[in-house]
């Protein structure tokens, strides 16, 4: 049972860095003792010993152990011992350490979970684990550690055993703040935060790393939060969680009598025996949390790629957020192409509501405009304006797409201190993966809108030309807005400068309720909206007409939301254009845009003398910028035709069936007399030889054709248990005189009793068939070809891998990326179309399995395709 825990360790701390094996070895006499191991079968075990007795091995452990720092050094090949390189990891105060073999080398966060396991108290010597008077909180099988409200919880009960108390927190130092993470009794400690805000007593106490313990009555009783304590508490004390001069965490309790000096002594030691335990639950958590995030990416990738338009991208980015941060308010800010205006998404009720604001008037304008990412811990005192009425916390950071900012992300939470600064890296990296799809899903959509507008508008403006009267210019435009746009009210007026109404047209549903209020009025502009864009000459989009100070209530209508644009020739406001809606937040950036184009056309029709020639320009214009636009669209959907492309390859396949059917019948005829020739011929004949060697050679030419046939016929996808090694020399039979017409030499190292695995052979051939082109065409002037074939080991699973190496000029980092992206080549258009790779990973991916890449440039590459073990299906 001694070693049952580190070998626990061992076990979690490999899963956690992708270590390949792990050991704890102390020195004794005469050489190196294996204490616990894991991923060390009893061979290894032997050869890690006998390397470790060598001189200078054992020298540079020892040197690792006299200065108590963590060192690395390439492991021999020699040894198999699938590890490329080895860590040394002293534990403090002993003469042992952690040996670990990795595949490559350790990152930062690798090494420091390695550190923090060889600083457990497991690996301790048994002379200091006899100096422990209280056995650890983790010891023995416990739940995981990567739940770190339960791990804290079981250390806080296991704390309580051994000191009396009413109530008890314990928490962890985080971000600046200390984050009540368990408590018992005090359920108003839930989510408390003790270093912020005005809390300067617990900072004090915190940073200077020693206990205080208070009595009711002295100077420091009110220091602590009242509302923890009951009205019988009587005593309580604080405990810093140290770790040398590092404070991970405090402990506090409470209760009706006072703390001895050998309590609190007691305390102390209770604390400084969990604290390690402690730092390991949080380090844990923490790389658990940093896991699930960049897991969330990946879905995030998957999810959000596949939505087919800007409303399918916030719905999906929402729903990802909210599970990843762990909140419901969110909001999305887009500028549009102009930043005249900003539509804003924002989460509401498990749904996604959107309304187009003013830039110059929305609260949030200059934080967006900045640039600046913006992380605000307590909404009330900084005065931020805030998007939700009940958010105590904030997060917002840019889009910025090639350089521009195109709009913002932004999450609250009604929770303090919700937000990280991991959590802002975290939402940048979002941010920017999310700024392309947006600004490409926003252009899209207002492009195609404004081609319909634009259609509209021109439609309009066919049927105003040629109108000499100007009342049934504004009344026809009004028709047309409220029948080709689906507006419920259109209004069109045309003032004098004393605002007299020369003419004006109602269209819509409520046009006689307006008509009436109209002509009681007097004139249209007693206040309300009309008025103030007939005054200051700019537009004005009201989503709820409830909220704003500026309409004026009409009898018998009430709308939801306003447009109104003026008509002005230059300066000078010649009336108003008004469209109005029962719903809310029922217009866009492009319906602002398409009624200022429609007001100018019609301002060109009431002012200009020659209006029926400057309309036709209009109409030029409005006809180039049409096909301008749909140009723009066929441009977008060009890409989209290319995967049309991909129906070339079933082409190539047909027509290497119709050349194997062709090349079948005379090498049927030609194998056929070869051997009734064969009959005829005696034994001794100088020309039996001859002709034993016409018939090899035609049946090793119906051979070859028999595969290609094989492989070229189109069927069902059948997938069956099949041997990797009998495809690559299929394969390879089938393309052996491509290697060697290009000078490539193949060298193959199949593993005998390869595991069997679940495939579709045909599409196998195609993998490796195409993965032995791409190796050709990465040779032009030839080269060698391994072809490797090994069972391995991997995520706890059985794997086979075929290693297909080259030497060749090797891929760009830039385009490692890439590599397997859809029609991405580097190749002559006359070579390659890009789908190769993309349909090789493709296949297999649904296989199971997936793609290593390994390149340099000028060295040559190495494609590894991994397949599961049938029965070990990840």
């Amino acid at each position: 049972m001694q070693q049952e825990f580190p070998k626990t360790i061992l076990k979690e701390a490999i899963q956690l860095t992708d270590a390949v094996w792990a050991a704890w070895v102390t020195r004794e006499t005469g050489g190196w003792r294996i204490d616990a191991s894991q991923h060390l079968t009893k061979a290894r075990r032997k050869t890690l010993v006998e390397y470790l007795s060598s001189t200078q091995v054992s020298t540079w452990i020892s040197g690792a152990l006299a200065g108590g720092r963590t060192r690395s050094r390439k492991l021999p090949a020699s040894l198999d011992m699938e590890a490329a390189r080895v860590y040394a990891f002293p534990v403090r105060e002993t003469q042992s350490l952690l040996l670990v073999g990795a595949a490559d080398s350790f990152d930062s966060n690798a090494q420091r979970i390695w550190r923090l396991a060889a600083a457990s108290k497991a690996f301790s010597s048994p002379e200091t684990n006899a100096e422990l008077t209280y056995p650890l909180p983790i010891e023995g099988k416990i739940a995981l550690p990567y739940d770190l409200p339960r791990s804290l919880e079981r250390v806080l009960k296991r704390l309580l055993r051994y000191i009396p108390a009413m109530g008890a927190w314990l928490a962890v130092y985080h971000d600046n703040e200390l984050h009540i993470e368990a408590y018992w009794n005090c359920p108003s400690c839930s989510q408390q935060a003790l270093l912020s805000g005005k809390k300067e007593f617990f900072r004090a106490v915190y940073e200077s790393g020693t206990p205080l313990a208070s009595q009711r009555g002295d100077s420091h009783w009110e220091a602590f939060p009242q509302a923890f304590l009951p009205e019988q508490a009587r005593a309580w004390i604080f405990l810093p969680l140290k770790i040398g001069r590092r404070v991970v965490g405090a402990f506090a309790l409470w209760r009706e009598t006072s703390f001895s000096e050998e309590e609190i002594a007691r305390l102390e030691e209770l604390v400084a025996h969990v604290t390690p335990s402690v730092d390991m639950f949080i380090t844990f958590a923490e790389m658990a949390d940093h896991l699930r995030r960049l897991a969330m990416l990946n879905d995030f990738a998957l999810v959000v790629s596949s939505a087919q338009n800007l409303e399918q991208i916030v719905r999906r980015v929402f729903a990802l957020l909210a599970r990843a941060f762990g909140t419901e308010l969110i909001t999305l800010f887009l500028l549009s192409s102009d930043e005249r205006t900003l539509r804003e998404y924002r989460s509401s009720g498990g749904s996604v509501t959107n309304r187009t604001l003013f830039v110059e008037t929305h609260p949030l304008a200059e934080h967006i405009r900045s640039g600046q990412h913006l992380r605000v811990e307590d909404v009330a005192d900084s005065g931020f304006p805030s998007m939700y009425k009940t958010a105590r916390t904030a997060l917002l950071i840019p889009l910025k797409y090639r350089g521009k900012i195109i709009g913002a992300l932004e999450l609250e939470s009604d929770q303090s201190s919700a937000f990280t600064a991991y959590d802002e890296n975290l939402l940048v990296v979002i941010a920017s993966h999310l700024a392309g799809l947006v600004d490409y899903g926003r252009l899209r959509e207002e492009a195609e809108t404004r081609a319909r507008n634009l259609e509209s508008i021109h439609e309009a403006i066919q049927q105003v030309i040629g109108l000499t009267n100007i009342h049934e210019v504004v009344q026809l435009v009004a028709d047309l807005l409220t029948a080709s746009f689906s507006y419920e009210v259109s209004i069109v007026m045309l003032l004098d400068r004393d605002t007299h109404v020369l003419a004006h047209g109602i269209g819509g549903e409520m046009a006689p309720v307006l008509e009436k209020t109209f002509s009681e009025w007097g004139t249209p502009f007693n206040g309300g909206v009309a008025s103030y864009v007939f005054s200051t000459g700019k537009s004005l989009l009201l989503n709820d007409v409830s909220q704003s100070a500026i309409y004026k209530p009409i009898a018998g209508w009430t709308p939801g939301s306003e447009l109104c644009v003026a008509l002005k020739d230059g300066e000078y406001v010649l009336g108003i254009l008004d469209v109005e809606s029962r719903e809310k937040n029922a217009f866009s950036y492009n319906d602002l845009m398409a009624l200022e184009s429609l007001a100018g056309f019609l301002t060109s029709v009431v002012s200009s003398v020659d209006r029926y020639q400057m309309l036709q320009e209009m109409v030029s214009k409005l006809q180039s910028a049409q096909i301008e636009l749909q140009n723009r669209i066929k441009a977008q959907r060009a890409a989209e035709s290319r995967l049309m492309q991909a129906a070339k390859l079933a082409a190539v396949g047909e027509m290497a069936a119709g050349i194997a059917h062709e090349l079948n019948n005379p090498l049927t005829t030609v194998s056929g007399f070869a051997e009734l020739l064969l009959e005829d011929i005696p034994e001794d004949s100088p020309q039996r030889e001859d002709m034993e060697l016409i018939l090899r050679e035609a049946r090793r030419a119906r051979g070859v054709v028999r595969r290609l046939l094989d492989f070229s016929r189109q069927s069902e996808t059948i997938r069956v248990r099949a041997d990797m090694n009998e495809v690559v020399e299929d394969v390879l039979s089938l393309t052996r005189h491509l290697f060697h017409t290009n000078g490539v030499q193949v060298h193959l190292a199949l593993e005998e009793n390869l595991p069997w695995v679940s495939m579709d052979r045909n599409q196998m051939k195609q993998v490796m068939l195409n993965l032995f082109h791409n190796a050709i065409h990465a040779m032009p002037d030839g080269g060698d070809l391994r072809i490797t074939t090994r069972s391995r080991q991997r995520d706890n699973a059985r794997w086979i891998s075929v290693a297909i190496r080259d030497t060749g000029i090797g891929i760009p980092p830039e385009n490692l990326d890439r590599i397997f992206e859809p029609f991405f080549t580097t190749k002559s258009s006359s070579q390659g179309t890009g789908l190769g790779l993309s349909v090789t990973y493709g296949i297999v991916s649904d296989h199971g399995g997936f793609i290593d890449l390994e390149s340099e440039p000028g060295v040559g590459s190495c494609f590894t395709v991994w397949l599961p073990v049938e029965g070990d299906l990840p």
